[in-house]
């Protein structure tokens, strides 16, 4: 199990790392207008085909797939680190302070996902820093509710109760104690976000409340292919698609499996 976790690590790390630096060293000049290359099928000289303009596909899949990322990734590390001090300042605060950051998840979670996206990423101008404050704001909830449920039982342990009989404050009980044992889950958490995260980017893209289209985004890249499925070019939406799903199933298996290696019951299954 360890062997085979370390295996996707790695194989995650290599895939983004390839990517986001394709995507930095592709330029406007790769991605020129050719007319007399426009529309071609998937072939060795371009092997996810070209667009209407003589784009080609793959160079257009790898920017938009680097940009993505780079906006998963921040919008995950953002939303991880408000659900790591809601969770803990719900456990450690106060019965009222755990009511309330339990009544605001409860609220989040009952609201329609991808609608308060919308709504969210709609008030603060679309674009990227809509997405990420929209997965911010929408993406914590779960998170948060492992971590507070994890400290509820590291409370009770004798050696948060022996600091406590030293005198001890709760930051620095939650700093020195707590915090080291729900790092793993906390990790989990982020890996298993972070699909979800540029899943979320390309929908909203797609939906016109993301991205300018001017910007080489996934959700750019499907929402115009639209136009040109009737014509018989499916290479234009089925390639990017393709590599957009590859990338989440792939950090889902990953999130399963460091998952699994932490937990001590699912490591001996």
């Amino acid at each position: 199990m360890r062997q085979q976790t370390m295996l996707y690590i790695a194989l995650c790390v290599l895939l983004l790392s390839i990517i986001l630096i394709a995507g930095n060293l592709i330029t406007e000049e790769a991605l020129r207008v050719s007319f007399t290359e426009k529309n071609l099928q998937p072939s060795l000289s371009h092997i996810y085909g070209t667009d209407w303009f003589g784009r080609d596909m793959f160079l257009r899949t790898v920017k938009g797939l680097s940009l993505s990322i780079i906006i998963g990734v921040a919008a995950t590390v953002a939303s991880g680190m408000f659900a790591l001090i809601l969770g803990i300042a719900a456990a450690i605060g106060g019965k009222k302070l755990d009511a309330f950051i339990n009544w605001l998840i409860d609220v989040v979670m009952g609201m329609p996902h991808l609608i308060f996206l919308i709504l969210i990423s709609f008030v603060f101008g679309k674009g990227p820093q809509g997405i990420i404050i929209g997965i911010v704001l929408t993406h914590w909830t779960y998170i948060a509710r492992v971590i507070r449920a994890e400290v509820l039982q590291l409370k009770s342990s004798q050696y948060v109760r022996a600091s406590k009989s030293f005198g001890k404050s709760n930051w620095y009980i939650a700093r020195h104690h707590i915090l080291p044992h729900v790092l793993p889950q906390f990790l989990v958490g982020l890996i298993l976000m972070f699909p979800h995260a540029i899943l979320h980017e390309a929908s909203l893209t797609f939906l016109g409340f993301g991205l300018s289209p001017h910007q080489p985004g996934i959700g750019v890249i499907l929402s115009e292919s639209l136009n040109y499925l009737s014509t018989g070019q499916w290479w234009i939406a089925l390639m990017p698609g393709l590599s957009l799903l590859v990338i989440v199933i792939l950090f889902d298996l990953l999130g399963e499996k460091v998952e699994a290696l932490i937990n001590p019951y699912k490591a001996h299954e």
